[in-house]
């Protein structure tokens, strides 16, 4: 579980070889057994001895903004695994598997998208025709995404100018399919424009340091990118990867809307757009995490949502150092 402390003022320390909480009267204690890692959401107090236990115990403890992005984390300055991993991986980006992983990772992230979009229409007979005018301009982007060949330095732009058309169709498609309330006209970032785009992006942000652990822990060097350049303090190899879970994030906040969980009170007012707050962030994080602790049957095991990034880690690492 990730312990999550998301309320102005609240206090963490150890207690009893437990993670101790006090969150204005309540108090509670958590077993270090049944945490992975622990969110802070807001101004907090966390002692010392709390992150020596958290870092002891290989729980990693991540801060995020307002807009749910991780400014900081504490963790072990151990590698995850031999320094191998990394050589291969800034050696590989120049050879055919490198572009082959680096498209296959945006190719996954389209299919994702394109089943979303068939899932939804099977109940929505009414809507079927623009789904599936929606999903046809996706699929041609995919099969000229599968067409391409080349070296990744000359291809990059392609891939990346491809994914992003084909984005564009997703998000008009679930746009299109939310109540006239709650539709949106495109991604907006940090901030969001609309109420879609806020949860999206918090969510993105959460998902984020799930995917930078992954990568520590697997022995792949986080800012060692393949499609995204490798810009100054920039961790390119995770916004590579988080491609292929985002559709996790996705289908989460999509079925909040769904199922009318959404409320105007989950959201307060910034200049030039908008943030998730207090009541927001409680409702996406719980709604993230059980989509997470879901089991699905992934590349031939039964496994959890949120333990497939670890496995595809593992086997990337593994495939650049020929196991």
């Amino acid at each position: 579980m990730q312990l999550v402390i998301n309320t102005r003022g609240s206090f963490l320390k150890k207690q009893n070889n437990c993670f101790f909480v006090k969150v204005d009267d309540k108090t509670f204690e958590v077993s270090e057994k049944k945490v992975d890692s622990i969110l802070i959401t807001t101004s907090a107090t966390i002692t010392t001895d709390a992150i020596k236990f958290a870092v002891e115990n290989n729980i990693d403890i991540v801060f995020l903004d307002n807009f749910g992005d991780p400014y900081g984390r504490v963790w072990h300055s151990k590698l995850g695994s031999t320094t191998y991993i990394r050589r291969r991986q800034l050696e590989i980006s120049d050879e055919p598997k490198g572009f082959r992983l680096a498209k296959g990772w945006i190719e996954q992230k389209i299919d994702s998208q394109i089943l979303f979009l068939k899932d939804l229409k099977k109940n929505r007979p009414d809507q079927k025709d623009e789904l599936d005018d929606y999903i046809s301009g996706m699929e041609d982007m995919k099969a000229q995404l599968e067409a391409l060949e080349g070296k990744l330095d000359e291809m990059r732009g392609k891939i990346m100018g491809l994914e992003g058309m084909a984005s564009r169709y997703y998000f008009q498609a679930l746009s299109f399919l939310l109540p006239d309330r709650w539709k949106f006209n495109g991604r907006s970032r940090n901030p969001a424009k609309d109420e879609f785009n806020c949860l999206l992006n918090y969510g993105y942000g959460v998902l984020y340091s799930r995917v930078e652990k992954a990568c520590i822990i697997a022995g792949l060097d986080p800012y060692v990118g393949f499609n995204h350049t490798d810009d100054y303090n920039k961790k390119s190899f995770v916004f590579d990867l988080i491609e292929m879970y985002r559709i996790h994030i996705d289908r989460t906040v999509f079925n909040l809307f769904s199922k009318k969980q959404v409320s105007d009170s989950f959201f307060d007012e910034i200049p030039n757009g908008m943030t998730l707050n207090k009541e927001g962030k409680a409702v996406l994080i719980q709604a993230v995490n059980e989509t997470f602790d879901k089991e699905i049957s992934y590349k031939g095991r039964n496994i959890k949502i949120g333990n497939t990034i670890q496995f595809d880690c593992h086997r990337i690492a593994n495939s650049l150092i020929g196991k």
